[in-house]
């Protein structure tokens, strides 16, 4: 299983991932790339610490929303979301490559995420921006989604993922971070769903229910306090129970 988390969400003075930390930890970094967090100097040293530790690097690709953290759905022209997609793509790549990495996957963030679920045009014009940017790369995404869909028909690996410390809903989606319990945040739970998405292959939903869960990556958002810390734990759980935790890519 990989395990990956979203880096670099600082911007010029202002931090918020512990990149570091993080990288000790985990096996792929979503590295924001300007849009939602990040400016090129958090890029490039986040490329570098990752290049260092071996830790892949992939492009989280968002809206153009910094003052919202790129959590506001919005309407997006299909051309121009496809040239922003591929213009944060090619901006990394710079980054990953002179820290003598690449960048070997493309993950959406946040709104866009999860309006690629179910947007038909706005999957599209993701894939069609990572097609843009060049390169057989992998789209992360939730599995079922019109993303990973998209993805397929354009001939790119699709790669599905879960994640740990968020709230899933009977039809295994994400519980919408405006609603209550949203985010998973005691380390306990966080850690015992990690090890049920990856060794029993379900979670349970907000209602009870038990939802099958097939993924090659699982995600820990970098942003929840103690992140480092929990991170470090669904590590060893994994690992005490028997999983190859690596990258996909």
């Amino acid at each position: 299983m990989d395990l990956n988390a979203d880096l670099g969400e600082g911007f010029g003075r202002w931090t918020l991932t512990d990149d570091d930390a993080l990288l000790s930890c985990v096996t792929s970094a979503n590295v924001a790339c300007g849009f939602h967090a990040g400016d090129p100097l958090v890029m490039r040293r986040v490329c570098e610490g990752a290049a260092a530790r071996g830790v892949t690097i992939g492009a989280q690709v968002s809206y153009r929303d910094l003052a919202g953290f790129g959590r506001r759905s919005m309407d997006v022209p299909a051309a121009e979301l496809t040239s922003e997609i591929a213009y944060q793509i090619g901006a990394l790549r710079v980054f990953a490559e002179a820290a003598g990495s690449r960048v070997a996957y493309v993950k959406p963030h946040g709104a866009l995420y999860n309006r690629a679920v179910h947007d038909d045009a706005q999957a599209h014009a993701v894939v069609e921006g990572v097609l843009l940017a060049g390169g057989d790369l992998p789209v992360l995404g939730l599995p079922g989604s019109r993303l990973l869909d998209r993805a397929r028909e354009a001939g790119l690996p699709a790669v599905e993922e879960a994640f740990a410390d968020r709230a899933y809903t009977p039809g295994g989606t994400l519980v919408p971070r405006g609603e209550p319990g949203a985010v998973v945040e005691d380390p306990d739970e966080v850690v015992r769903r990690a090890v049920g998405m990856t060794v029993d292959r379900t979670v349970v939903a907000a209602d009870g229910a038990t939802v099958p869960v097939a993924a090659r990556s699982l995600c820990l958002h970098g942003d929840t306090p103690g992140a480092a810390a929990i991170a470090r734990r669904v590590r060893a759980a994994l690992e005490e129970a028997g999983v190859d935790v690596r990258a996909f890519a």
